[in-house]
């Protein structure tokens, strides 16, 4: 079930509410038994203990893997400053715990269909019995379709629900009214709301690898958060963020669309990427592929930082392969220092 946020405006909080009794009679007693045991299985690390754990990839200059590193191959700068490393793990095993966010607003009219199927598909080959993933759509509204499960029949099911929300207005361009003259309320793809309620509610409370896949044309209309707030709230719940830019082109007419600028930040920065798959199904299908071997190929790399400062202030970590400069870390690149209210 979500917790309450911390609303900027009355309007954002009834989009919470609105995601709080969607959510609440969804598979409660299977997310605490799932909880229980995927939390088991890894260290947790959290800001009580003041231990930074980070998942990444490695690969070569074409964009493949390596895998077989050791620890003794990397090392770790916390703002400039070499760090020690006290954790390391290659096993591909650990849980995983994923968030699908499902853009249903009305430039998505034409591809929703294809990221339903290709969606479920990535779904049933990806999660392992020790798995959960929960499910949030985003338009005028952002609803969670299905909370945290291992079954990925229930996730394929409440997927297949999902409809397009233009908020009752004739189709058209998203943030326009549904029309085709702009007004002075563009509302119509809470994107950045989508991304910070999965970080905040779903995903800070969890241990382990986590990540959220936004299947979107990476435009934001009317949202109550800021790209950084999307971006910090991801960042501090450790969360990876991949974008599957599943754009109909042909929607948007001659201005075109703008959101493909925004998502490579977002992702760059919680160590995940963009990639465009347009409204082809190989394409799509293919970037799930990609997305599902970098996840079980993840590096898990634990350490104290040198700067033991609980203020809160952004930290830039660099990961950098000692043995080979050729190779490239994909990672997210900081973390927020805990404050003396986190462990309260």
């Amino acid at each position: 079930m979500l917790s309450s946020i911390r609303s900027k405006t009355s309007a954002f909080a009834a989009v919470l509410l609105v995601v709080l009794l969607s959510g609440a009679a969804l598979a409660q007693d299977d997310q605490k038994d799932q909880k229980d045991q995927s939390s088991e299985q890894l260290p947790t690390f959290t800001s009580n203990v003041n231990v930074v754990n980070l998942f990444f990839n490695v690969k070569d200059k074409h964009g493949n893997l390596i895998p077989n590193l050791t620890k003794t191959d990397f090392q770790v700068l916390e703002d400039g400053k070499p760090q020690t490393i006290k954790y390391f793990s290659a096993d591909s095993e650990q849980p995983l715990t994923l968030g699908i966010l499902l853009d249903t607003s009305a430039s998505q009219e034409r591809v929703l269909p294809l990221e339903k199927e290709v969606g479920a598909a990535f779904l049933q080959d990806v999660l392992r019995s020790k798995d959960l993933a929960f499910l949030i759509s985003f338009d005028v509204n952002v609803d969670e379709l299905h909370d945290f499960t291992s079954n990925a029949h229930q996730l394929q099911r409440a997927m297949d629900k999902a409809v397009i929300n233009n908020g009752g207005g004739i189709s058209g361009p998203p943030g326009l009214g549904g029309g085709p003259i702009p007004n002075n309320d563009p509302k119509g793809t809470l994107l950045y709301d989508a991304v910070y309620l999965a970080s905040h509610d779903k995903l800070a409370a969890e241990v382990g690898r986590k990540a959220m896949i936004l299947l979107t044309d990476g435009e934001d209309q009317g949202s109550q958060m800021k790209m950084r707030d999307a971006i910090e709230a991801a960042q501090k719940a450790d969360a990876v963020i991949y974008v599957l830019l599943a754009a109909d082109r042909g929607f948007y007419g001659f201005g075109g669309y703008s959101g493909e600028g925004e998502m490579k930040k977002m992702t760059s920065e919680t160590g995940g990427r963009v990639i465009e798959v347009g409204n082809k199904f190989e394409k799509m299908r293919e970037a799930f592929q990609q997305i599902a071997q970098e996840l079980r190929s993840q590096y898990n790399i634990g350490y104290t930082p040198t700067n033991t400062k609980r203020d809160g202030a952004f930290r830039h970590i660099e990961i950098k392969v000692t043995t080979n400069k050729d190779l490239k870390i994909q990672s997210r690149n900081g973390y927020y220092a805990p404050t003396e209210r986190s462990g309260d």
